[in-house]
């Protein structure tokens, strides 16, 4: 029998999520990708604590964006998402695709994380 999309994503998430650990020094970034918006946080599974996030839905980043889903806005929270973990005192993080592939809007935020000073 044939999985459905989201059936094949969660296995995929379940590979990555038994490799990547995220720490109080090295925290995980995980990106979530919906159909309107992308949401990034960086955590730290040993507090369990959310450190920093950013997303295309909250109000300060969406109003410079023209759209929210597309390849420019992942640009934007990758730049913004590294300017926060920077201001926190975080270079290194592991990340977390959570399950999506990695290209368009997933690898557009890497990469623009990576531009902007953080380390993975």
């Amino acid at each position: 029998m044939a999985l459905e999309r989201s059936q094949k994503r969660d296995l995929r998430r379940g590979r990555v999520r038994r490799k990547v650990r995220g720490s109080d020094e090295r925290p995980r970034l995980s990106v979530y990708r919906s159909l309107h918006h992308l949401y990034v946080q960086v955590i730290s599974d040993e507090s369990g604590a959310t450190l920093v996030s950013a997303s295309t839905a909250a109000k300060g980043l969406r109003d410079g964006l023209s759209s929210r889903r597309n390849v420019a806005a992942a640009k934007a929270i990758g730049k913004a998402i590294a300017e926060r973990c920077r201001e926190k005192g975080i270079e290194q993080v592991v990340f977390d695709r959570n399950g999506f592939l990695y290209h368009g809007r997933v690898k557009a935020l890497a990469e623009a994380a990576r531009e902007a000073g953080l380390k993975f």
